[in-house]
């Protein structure tokens, strides 16, 4: 008798219509599910049109850097499809149709509703033609004393080529007669990005549109000519560097230079008011070298991005009431003196959630003790995106002043922020620190920050491993997780790490971290399948992970694997999802959440049953081919059974979200969780505010 091998799920479904859902679609799933926010009028008015701005931004970053890169594939004539078998091609049109509408309702959005309802409550935001006379006469000398001044009209003709439109700016096509010559000429008159895009009337107490205001006195640019007409439109260009870092001598100019590159680059899509005529569309589309299908024509007002600058000059009773996030117990004191954060340590690892729990009373606290503690001796730290402003690198700059050894992994290749890092690059370096950027070819993403310690006993360390980004701005916002402890495995491992991403290490292999590239996705397969034998011996087998982006197709595979096997599986993806749950055969046993809330939740939480041992990380690493192939990530395995039953409950509280969660059904499709008749309402956010406020 022969017995046949039993096939996989992944095998069994090859032949299905696709056993991957596409990711640029479920990354524009994902912003619908923002977009549904801001439409909820639930929501405070102010937050909903700062999520109406996030759902802009991000259609931005996805034009410039997906579709820009599909684009790029399509020209090449490359013949390599999508995980769920379709071509550049097909996603470019996919990606076009789908996105249309959902900007169309942006645009209804914050014309039919958002802007009304701003101006019932004190807000007023005018266009031109709902201006009254003195208005208009007010906002006439503003033009001429603060505007006029910068403004430079490029004509468009036989000895004036069309004029290079820069990425992301407001500009003008403008049409006027010379009534001298009887012809009509055409010129392109950029918005100044540099001036405030809502300028206040002081008669009235309201904004105007910089553009309106441009538009309404474009007399004054072209003195002897009739304006015939104007639209606004607005270019979005491929935004993807491309620095051979392996072949730079010196990687910050050949970055920079990169950047200056970046200016000049393909666009791949216009934004046009409605209205614009056809002839003028067709001009733009052949002179920016686009096709129809990159075309969006939308009501109302152009980059709504600048709703972040509303929400936040706006008044506080329309927004989220404030939360300051409690001050850990472990790290208070109790006449509020700031404690020593190296004793607590000592004595206990330390978990921190921000913004539940204070970035600046625990991580902070950290970094700046250590900077002033004449008992340390060095400090090194990653560096992938901090604020403006930063008191993080103000302490590291204080702490090489004072004679430490400060080093500082700065990733000047973090997109959309390399300008800022290298600007930090340079402060750090004149202050005295040493500053890398990071191991040729990779990215280093992963959040750590190590003090080394002059104690009775020798030298200690002390750790920080986090899931967010060292940014006290963005961790008032963002839901992070970050472990502080004096753990020596733990030290010696990041020890070694560093030594790996400043020098020459060859070491891959770690007994406290699991570190990509090396490694991560063969363990975390191994962890998947170790859930697979458990459930075979009838024991306890169960997954959930939390985390933003779920898109490496070993990963997916070896989940159904454990599906199929019987494991329960339940994911907690915020943005991308490309497992197909629910499907019998194939992933029946796999449920897949995301939270859309106040907050965004940016923490990457890993929990195996392992049979009842209850295995548990935490880190900076999603799972994506760019996380782990193309990064420098890290995973680290909390000891303390009370951690490990903190980030535990975290994931419960995440799973019995009912009000701000949406379930990933088999079809791909996303539906709003909601309570049952006898249910009662439950949101993981609201409740870890209301823990963090009674301790």
């Amino acid at each position: 008798m022969v017995t046949l091998a039993r096939s996989s799920p992944a095998d069994r479904f090859q032949s299905a219509p696709s056993r991957y859902l596409n990711r640029e679609l479920s990354y524009i799933q994902f912003n619908a599910r923002v977009l549904e926010t801001a439409e909820d009028p639930a929501v405070p008015l102010l937050e909903r049109a700062k999520f109406l701005a996030i759902v802009s931004s991000n259609f931005d970053e996805f034009y410039m850097v997906r579709v820009a890169g599909l684009k790029r594939q399509q020209a090449a004539g490359l013949n390599a499809r999508s995980a769920d078998g379709l071509s550049a091609g097909e996603q470019l049109a996919m990606t076009s149709s789908t996105v249309g509408p959902l900007m169309e309702r942006m645009g209804r959005l914050f014309s039919d509703d958002l802007l009304p309802a701003l101006r019932g409550r004190g807000t007023k935001i005018l266009r031109w033609p709902e201006l009254s006379k003195e208005q208009r006469k007010e906002m006439a000398a503003v033009f001429r004393e603060r505007i006029f001044p910068i403004l430079t009209p490029l004509a468009v003709d036989p000895g004036h080529p069309f004029p290079y439109i820069s990425n992301r700016s407001l500009n003008l096509a403008v049409f006027v007669r010379d009534e001298h010559h009887d012809r009509t000429h055409f010129a392109r008159v950029k918005v100044p990005p540099l001036l405030p895009r809502l300028l206040e009337v002081t008669k009235g107490a309201c904004y105007v549109p910089l553009e309106d205001v441009i538009g309404a006195n474009l007399a004054d640019l072209f003195p002897g000519m009739k304006v015939l007409d104007s639209h606004v439109f607005r270019v979005t260009r491929d935004a993807e560097l491309e620095v051979d870092d392996e072949g730079a001598e010196d990687l910050l100019s050949a970055l920079e230079q990169e950047l200056t590159r970046r200016r000049f680059s393909k666009a791949v899509r216009l934004e046009v008011e409605a209205g614009t005529p056809d002839d003028l569309v067709e001009m733009l589309v052949r002179e920016l070298h686009l096709s129809g299908e990159d075309v969006f024509t939308l009501p109302g007002m152009l980059d709504l991005t600048f709703l972040f600058e509303v929400h936040a000059t706006g008044p506080d009773e329309l927004k989220y009431p404030r939360f300051p996030g409690a001050t850990h117990p472990d790290l208070s004191a109790p006449d509020d003196s700031p404690p020593d954060i190296f004793a607590a340590l000592r004595r206990r690892d330390i978990l921190v959630q921000h913004p539940y729990e204070s970035f600046a009373t625990s991580v902070q606290l950290f970094i700046d003790q250590a900077a002033a503690d004449p008992d340390v001796l060095a400090i090194k730290q990653t560096l992938y995106r901090t604020s403006g402003e930063s008191p993080i690198v103000d302490a590291l700059i204080e702490a090489a002043e004072a004679g430490k050894q400060v080093v500082v992994l700065v990733e000047i290749k973090a997109r959309f922020d390399e300008a800022a890092n290298i600007t930090w690059a340079r402060a750090l370096e004149k202050a005295g620190c040493h500053v890398v950027y990071g191991v040729v070819g990779l990215k280093t993403h992963c959040k750590l920050c190590m003090v080394v310690r002059r104690e009775e006993d020798g030298l200690r360390r002390y750790v920080h491993v986090g899931t967010g980004n060292y940014n006290p701005t963005t961790a008032r916002t963002y839901e992070d997780i970050g472990l502080l402890t004096a753990d020596k495995d733990l030290g010696d491992d990041v020890g070694d790490l560093f030594n790996y991403l400043t020098g020459y290490s060859r070491r891959s292999s770690y007994d406290s971290l699991i570190v990509a590239p090396h490694e991560m996705r063969k363990r975390m397969v191994s962890l998947i399948e170790r859930e697979t034998r458990m459930a075979g011996q009838g024991k306890p087998a169960r997954i959930i992970f939390k985390l933003n982006n779920l898109v490496d197709e070993a990963i997916i595979d070896a989940l159904y694997a454990a599906s199929d096997a019987g494991v329960t599986v339940d994911l907690l993806a915020r943005s991308i999802c490309c497992l197909r749950p629910g499907v019998p055969g194939l992933s029946e046993n796999i449920r897949v959440q995301s939270i859309v809330g106040r907050f965004l939740e940016h923490s990457r939480i890993y929990y195996f049953a392992n049979g009842g041992a209850d295995d548990i990380y935490m880190g900076s690493a999603d799972m994506m081919h760019r996380n782990l192939d193309r990064r420098v990530e890290v995973l680290v395995r909390p000891q303390a059974k009370k951690l490990k039953r903190r980030l535990f409950e975290i994931l419960e509280l995440g799973l019995a979200d009912n009000t701000g969660a949406w379930s990933l059904g088999a079809d791909g499709d996303w539906q709003r969780v909601r309570p049952g008749p006898d249910a009662a309402m439950f949101g993981l956010q609201q409740e870890l505010m209301r823990r963090a406020n009674n301790k």
